[in-house]
């Protein structure tokens, strides 16, 4: 067998750069604090599915500041996870990115109510008041759609509202604040759902569109790895991806890692809800879902018609 030494000097050079080749380094933003939301990422880092794709991942966590759209369209983080909705929204803004793989099937953003309050349906909102994101698309679903009257008190991101307040409302994830509320005292707080309503937006995976051109091949990679980290987190053993969580985000305690994970499973919330979910449908985005949602949006006067389309805001081209 020949050896790189007994090649021609052109083939012998090609082959040192083959097997010396560094890994292309990635770096993705997150729009939270490091938590199970993020178990696909930690588990492929943890279990070197990244590294095996040839990729050098640098996780960056998030917050109420993270920034993740301004960021990936300047190539500050090359890829980001955000909601499809507010994406759509920055998309028709003329910002650069594209939707290119699904986090969750459904955002698990909604609305948590006091366990104590009358407030059982949507119907109940009526004439109260609700502390949110002004931002948030699903305000004007329930004001224009569902026909709701109620006052908006901008979010500090706070658990409060939920505590004393019998008529407390906040805006969050129910894989994540109900916990924190019980551990503060409170009752486990009620969920309304805004996919209980026909509003059902994916937390999803941006890049920019110059990174896609650049390095489609190393999306797909990057994919597989991902979506492989995501199985493995769900049905197999998550200590290495809750030991990085927990590095990143020293307030993470165990039971509450198993616990957030547990109602990411039991929600179905990577794996799909409808009828064709299951392990196969991780990461998959449905473009008759992103039709359905520009429509409403342009219903709901928040995007001017046409300004969006479904070839432009996202691609499956990626996905495995």
């Amino acid at each position: 067998m020949k050896t790189i030494r007994h090649l021609p000097l052109a083939a012998a050079f090609i082959a040192a750069i083959t097997v010396h080749a560094e890994p292309l380094k990635v770096t993705v933003q997150l729009d939270w604090f490091a938590e199970p939301e993020h178990g696909g990422f930690y588990q492929a880092q943890a279990k070197g599915y990244f590294a095996e794709e040839g990729l050098e991942i640098t996780l960056i966590p998030g917050g109420p500041n993270a920034f993740v759209m301004p960021k990936v369209a300047t190539g500050k983080a090359d890829i980001g996870q955000a909601d499809s909705t507010s994406t759509l929204l920055q998309q028709a803004e003329g910002l650069p990115v594209i939707q290119f793989a699904a986090v969750f099937q459904d955002d698990p953003s909604g609305l948590l109510v006091n366990a104590n309050s009358d407030i059982h349906t949507f119907a109940d909102l009526e004439g109260k008041t609700i502390v949110a994101r002004p931002e948030w698309a699903f305000l004007e679903f329930l004001r224009k759609k569902l026909g709701l009257n109620f006052t908006l008190v901008p979010t500090n991101f706070s658990i409060e509202p939920l505590l004393g307040d019998k008529e407390g409302i906040l805006q969050g994830y129910y894989i994540a604040e109900p916990y924190h509320v019980v551990k503060a005292g409170g009752k486990k707080p009620r969920f309304l759902g805004s996919w209980e309503v026909d509003f059902r937006a994916y937390a999803v995976l941006v890049t920019s569109k110059r990174f896609a051109r650049q390095h489609s091949e190393e999306l797909k990679a990057f994919l597989r790895a991902y979506i492989k980290g995501w199985r493995d987190y769900l049905e197999g053993d998550p200590t290495g991806a809750h030991a990085l969580m927990k590095a990143a985000h020293p307030s993470n305690t165990d039971e509450f890692m198993m616990a957030s994970r547990q109602l990411i499973i039991d929600g179905k919330l990577v794996t799909g809800r409808d009828a064709n979910g299951g392990p196969d449908l991780i990461g998959r985005l449905d473009p008759d879902r992103y039709a359905k949602q520009i429509a409403q949006l342009e219903e709901l006067e928040i995007l001017k018609k046409g300004k969006v389309t479904v070839e432009k805001a996202m691609t499956p081209q990626y996905l495995p």
